[in-house]
């Protein structure tokens, strides 16, 4: 037997980014929609530990509360895909990738974008992940 670990890796490993914003982490909201900034109230398809905290990173889909926006917007649970985060993450090619800040994209529940366009770049494993959301970005990192 051999070291442990020692031999070729078989297929590509794709690598998520990490998961950097816990449930209530506060993040801007990217698009038109008349949403200014969320709170994260859980993360879709989030499986941890049992009594730990969710936690998302770029391109999850979460849950969040409108905490400022127009009035028919706040104090609203919306569905949201976080499109950039602070927090650097390694991509499989070796770069390094961080953003100036965190945000996010209200989408329906089918997984469509609610708004028109935009604001600001679009992380790629985001964009990989929701097709749909990519096509109203202005440009994907």
């Amino acid at each position: 037997m051999g070291k442990k670990g020692v031999g070729t890796s078989i297929g590509v490993v794709t690598v998520a980014p990490i998961r950097a914003l816990p449930i209530g982490a506060r993040l801007s909201c990217a698009d038109n929609t008349g949403a200014k900034e969320l709170q994260i109230v859980s993360v879709v398809g989030y499986h941890g530990r049992r009594r730990r905290m969710g936690k998302a990173g770029v391109g999850d889909h979460i849950v969040a509360s409108v905490k400022r926006g127009t009035p028919e917007f706040r104090k609203q649970l919306v569905r949201a895909i976080i499109i950039r985060q602070r927090k650097e993450y390694r991509r499989t090619d070796g770069m390094r990738i961080k953003f100036e800040g965190n945000a996010a994209v209200l989408i329906t529940p089918e997984g469509a974008p609610r708004g028109s366009e935009i604001k600001g770049p679009m992380a790629r494993e985001a964009a990989e992940r929701w097709p749909r959301v990519a096509g109203i970005a202005s440009t994907v990192v």
